[in-house]
C-alpha cells in the first residue's frame, strides 16, 4: 500500500495537470471571455490511511460547457449530453443573463435584412441577444470537453500501484470528483 505522502503527491500532480490543461482548453476554444470559469478551477485533496478524496471545484455551469446541452428542438450538437434545454430542471434566466452580458461585452449587433423600406439597420443589443438565445435554446450547445479530456488523459497516466490500491474506475472517479463550487 502507498503511504499518505506518496498518494497525496500523486493526486496533487494529477489535479494540477488536469486544471492546467482545462484552463488551456478554455482559452484555446474561446470559452474564456470573463475568466470566471477559468479562475474557479481548483482542487481539494484529503488522504487518509485507507482512503482519499480528490474534488475538483468549478463554477456551476462548468458541466454544461464541458458536456454540452441538447437543444429543445434538436440534439445534434450534443447527442450524448445528459443535459437538455426545456427540461425544467435548470435555473431560470441563466442563459438570458449570460448571453446579454456577452453580447454587450463583445459589441455584437446583427443587421436587419434589407427590403420593404428597411435599410439594413443594426438591431439593438437586446434584439441580438434574443436571437442568439433562441438559437442556442433550440439547437443546444456543443460539448467542449475542456475538463473531460485532460482528466481522462491524466487518469491513464496514474501509476498502476495507485489505481490498484484504491480500486479506481475512471467513470466513477470522474463523476465523484466533479463538484460545484
Amino acid at each position: 500500500m502507498l503511504d499518505n505522502k506518496n498518494t497525496y503527491n500523486y493526486l496533487n500532480s494529477f489535479a494540477k495537470y488536469v486544471i492546467q490543461q482545462s484552463r488551456s482548453n478554455l482559452t484555446n476554444k474561446g470559452k474564456n471571455n470573463q475568466k470566471k470559469l477559468y479562475n474557479s478551477l481548483d482542487k481539494e485533496i484529503e488522504v487518509g490511511a485507507n482512503s482519499f478524496r480528490l474534488t475538483f471545484l468549478m463554477e456551476d455551469y462548468a458541466m454544461f460547457v464541458d458536456q454540452g446541452v441538447k437543444g429543445k428542438s434538436s440534439s445534434t450538437k450534443a447527442p450524448k449530453s445528459e443535459f437538455k434545454f426545456g427540461s425544467g430542471t435548470g435555473a431560470k434566466g441563466g442563459l438570458t443573463e449570460g448571453i446579454d452580458k456577452w453580447v454587450r461585452q463583445k459589441g455584437i449587433q446583427f443587421k436587419q435584412k434589407e427590403g420593404k423600406g428597411v435599410k439594413g439597420q443594426f438591431l439593438s443589443y437586446s434584439q441580438t441577444s434574443f436571437l442568439i438565445r433562441r438559437a442556442i435554446w433550440h439547437k443546444g450547445i456543443k460539448p467542449s470537453l475542456f475538463f473531460t479530456k485532460p482528466f481522462e488523459k491524466a487518469f491513464e497516466r496514474l501509476p498502476d500501484e495507485l489505481v490498484e490500491a484504491y480500486g479506481l474506475d475512471v467513470e466513477q472517479f470522474l463523476q465523484y470528483t466533479l463538484n460545484k463550487k
